[in-house]
């Protein structure tokens, strides 16, 4: 293997500028490749955070039935003991009771719909860091009997803190649910969606309000590890039994699930158009140093050279060309992409406003994720082994004769 790398490395050099050239498109490629798929992931991973850590925990559990339903009558009891279950399972970390529904809130002549969430103010805030989002007056008490809307919300109804809300729904077992609330804080999310429909009571209010006494719709459930869900989900769901349902914030938000694979299965296409460039510059340079030397191949199988070491010559430059192309891009986009990490870009304008429509959060996080850096160079060599299909062709159905007579 080493005869096969020298002369291939020797080989490589013979023309510089060539090789220099080639090994420029690969770096190139590689880079806007790396830039645009850190981009697409930290995007993905910036968005799931925001879903889990702002809203739904990474899992809840419900009672059975109250996933399809969201009604207060699937609604259970002694909510503290199911903790101590769900605590108990490893990766997580935290859980916190909701008691939530819908309720209309109204001011004057304008009337809103909100999801009105019962909440523990202590533990919502160590799940979801809600008291750090808090945009004006303060955070909710546990025996608050004050109000938290959020910002968008707030500012629709025309209300701001100090002033009174009136909260209209359908309590426990259909009961009329009329409350007043003073509005103690506004809360502002980067996710337009929850500030314009979203309103917090501590929760032996949202109880008293609901007529539904110690009674919880959910336990919302922070993990240490994504990659660990699938398997917390199922061991959380063994041990809580039938009664109970375990669901992750994929099945909770099954649009953003699509919505990220639409998106990824658009980026792996633009991923192969790069991929397309790269291939070909490889392709191009290693055919050229196959057809220059055609009379030096005819003479070295001529004098009984083995076709095999011929074509591992040509496979073993191909290759070195896309490694060295391959691995200067990734040195050259690891500070690039760490700095954007680190600094994401904040959209402003029309292209801010277009992403808030959709109800995403302006701004363009990359990651550092080191399977970004792992697959491009996987992806480069395996183009490398494509692209010297030709030239391996080529040289191993060689004619000695006419290739010496071409004289190339």
């Amino acid at each position: 293997m080493s005869l096969y790398a020298t002369i291939a490395w020797r080989n490589l050099w013979r023309n510089r500028r060539r090789s220099l050239i080639a090994m420029s498109s690969v770096v190139f490629a590689v880079v806007i490749a790396l830039a645009t798929r850190s981009m697409q992931l930290g995007s993905y991973a910036h968005t799931i955070h925001n879903v889990v850590s702002f809203y739904t925990g990474y899992l809840q559990v419900h009672e059975r039935g109250f996933q399809d339903s969201q009604s207060l009558e699937s609604s259970f009891t002694r909510p503290d003991s199911v903790a101590v279950t769900v605590n108990a399972v490893r990766h997580v970390t935290l859980c916190a009771p909701r008691l939530e529904s819908f309720a209309l809130l109204s001011s004057g002549n304008v009337t809103d719909g909100a999801q009105l969430i019962g909440i523990d103010p202590e533990r919502e805030d160590r799940l979801t860091e809600l008291a750090r989002k808090v945009a004006s007056g303060r955070y909710l008490r546990a025996d608050d009997q004050g109000i938290l809307l959020g910002s968008e919300l707030a500012r629709h109804l025309g209300l701001a803190v100090g002033d009174t809300v009136v909260a209209l729904g359908s309590g426990y077992h259909a009961a009329s649910a009329v409350g007043r609330f003073r509005i103690v804080g506004t809360v502002r999310f980067p996710t337009p969606d929850l500030n314009a429909t979203i309103a917090y009571l501590a929760l032996p209010a949202a109880q008293v309000f609901y007529d539904a006494p110690d009674r919880v719709t959910s336990l919302a459930v922070m993990i240490d590890d994504p990659h660990a869900l699938p398997g917390v989900e199922s061991r959380l769901a063994a041990r809580l039994g039938r009664t109970f349902e375990v669901v992750s914030w994929e099945t909770m938000m099954p649009e953003m699930v699509q919505y990220i694979r639409l998106d990824n299965a658009s980026g792996v296409i633009m991923l192969m158009l790069v991929y397309v460039v790269i291939g070909f510059g490889i392709l191009g340079t290693v055919l050229m140093m196959t057809l220059e030397r055609t009379r030096e191949f005819g003479v070295l199988i001529a004098v009984g050279m083995q076709r095999r070491l011929l074509g591992g010559i040509v496979l073993c430059e191909s290759l070195m060309l896309a490694l060295l192309g391959a691995l200067a891009g990734i040195l050259l986009g690891i500070p690039l992409i760490a700095y954007m990490a680190a600094h994401p870009i904040l959209l402003s304008g029309s292209a801010a406003r277009a992403m808030e429509g959709y109800g995403f959060e302006p701004i363009l996080p990359f990651s550092l994720a080191p399977s970004i850096f792992l697959w491009q160079t996987i992806a480069v060599l395996a183009l490398a082994v494509a692209a010297a299909a030709l030239p391996l062709h080529r040289v191993t159905t060689l004619d000695p004769v006419a290739a010496m007579r071409e004289g190339h």
